[in-house]
């Protein structure tokens, strides 16, 4: 092999093995992946969940006069609660083994006076979770709140997210009839496409609202659950959720598509069809035994759709994972060895060559993660091409270099 080969060996594998070991640059994937995850399809069929948009939107609540208080934290919600009341009762029609909030239920003082018609509905559901938010800051006066975590972990705490205290919820009266489950999305690990499983809480590693919907559906407790951080989430039925470092599970949005999705207006039809047993098939269909989230849209606090297709995700474990940095190596090796060849090439055709392969190895990834749930780094094996690709064009060419011009033989002397 030629020294050029050589030096251009040593440049691609030390450049690989520091984007292998830098976690920061390895970051720079998530982009190539949420591009992936956005033109691929959502993989299975139809979860047991349903997602239904109560509330007012965006537009009708610009119209909303100026002078009407307003919570100071963002934490009231838009949403009185009979409107809520009326969603539990046609949510019960169905008989749901969960009902979630993702919304904190904190009213305004003047709709507190209805809490009780809520209470009254809420009672009755089987399982109801309803969502809090975790603070590092707590108020010092405020009692110290004790929340079940899991018994069985091991791995490295270090790197999840650390609270120590509630900072908003719902009020006493809505807790004690049902579960809390944490809403944090810290902006240093959670993305569209990174959605935190697991939070540390004063010493304890408890869920988050995602994975205790979860488990409230699988009838799973914390005891019966084995955490290796760093690792995976060992559920008792046989899955398991990969975890990184952070306590963060790799999710595709795509997901939601999964879950059946409705507003308030439609599964109140669904309910009074469904009670008279009459009508045309809904789009609600049978949600018995399934999880049904409320969602509001157009909330300040939440990224839409993420805890939806998290939980869609759980439930039909379709979690993307990475392949093995293996293939990284002998991507490299096999585009340093071709490099000797290439080089033969005229420039066009190396600038060809490159584009062609680019195209494939990004259709290849589409193809896989769409077929296996894995997927292929991007900035690595591609920019590794280009490397290649402007090593051979600036290189020195040899005499049969098909970019320099024939010399035709001078003609023989008289």
């Amino acid at each position: 092999m030629e020294r050029a080969s050589i030096w251009l060996m040593l440049v691609i594998l030390l450049g690989a093995i520091l984007f292998l070991r830098e976690p920061r640059l390895q970051r720079f994937d998530e982009g190539f992946l949420r591009w992936l995850l956005k033109n691929s399809p959502p993989r299975g069929g139809i979860v047991p969940l349903t997602v239904v948009d109560i509330g007012r939107s965006a537009s009708m609540q610009k119209k909303q006069s100026d002078n009407e208080p307003r919570d100071a934290g963002g934490g009231a919600t838009e949403i009185s609660p009979v409107e809520l009341a009326l969603f539990l009762q046609a949510t019960l029609q169905f008989k749901p083994t969960v009902v979630g909030f993702e919304t904190i239920l904190q009213w305004r003082g003047r709709d507190k006076e209805q809490e009780q018609v809520f209470l009254d509905q809420a009672m009755h559901v089987p399982k109801l979770l309803i969502a809090a938010e975790l603070t590092a800051t707590p108020d010092l006066d405020a009692p110290v709140v004790e929340i079940p975590g899991f018994p069985n972990v091991t791995g490295r705490r270090g790197g999840l997210p650390e609270f120590s205290g509630i900072g908003r919820q719902p009020d006493e009266d809505v807790r004690l009839i049902s579960t809390l489950g944490f809403v944090n999305l810290p902006p240093d690990v959670a993305s569209e496409i990174r959605v935190p499983l697991l939070f540390q809480y004063r010493g304890e590693i408890i869920p988050s609202f995602a994975l205790q919907a979860a488990m409230l559906w699988m009838r799973v407790t914390p005891a019966e659950v084995k955490v290796d951080i760093g690792s995976y989430i060992f559920l008792p039925n046989g899955k398991r959720i990969p975890i990184r470092d952070d306590g963060t599970a790799l999710i595709s949005p795509s997901e939601i598509k999964r879950a059946r999705q409705l507003n308030l207006n439609e599964l109140l039809l669904a309910a009074q069809q469904h009670e008279n047993k009459s009508g045309p098939v809904t789009p609600a269909g049978d949600m018995q035994d399934e999880i049904i989230l409320a969602r509001t849209p157009d909330h300040p606090q939440l990224q839409p759709d993420v805890f939806a297709a998290t939980i869609a995700t759980i439930q039909g474990n379709s979690f993307v994972r990475r392949v093995s940095w293996i293939f990284d190596c002998v991507f490299i090796l096999f585009l340093v060895a071709v490099s000797s060849v290439v080089r033969k090439f005229s420039r066009i055709d190396i600038i060809l060559e490159a584009i062609a392969l680019t195209a494939a190895y990004c259709l290849a990834a589409l193809a896989i993660l769409s077929r296996w749930s894995f997927w292929l780094p991007g900035v690595l094996p591609l920019s590794a091409i280009w490397l290649v690709a402007i090593f051979c064009l600036f290189a020195p060419r040899q005499k049969d270099d098909p970019d320099l011009p024939a010399i035709a033989p001078s003609p023989p002397s008289p």
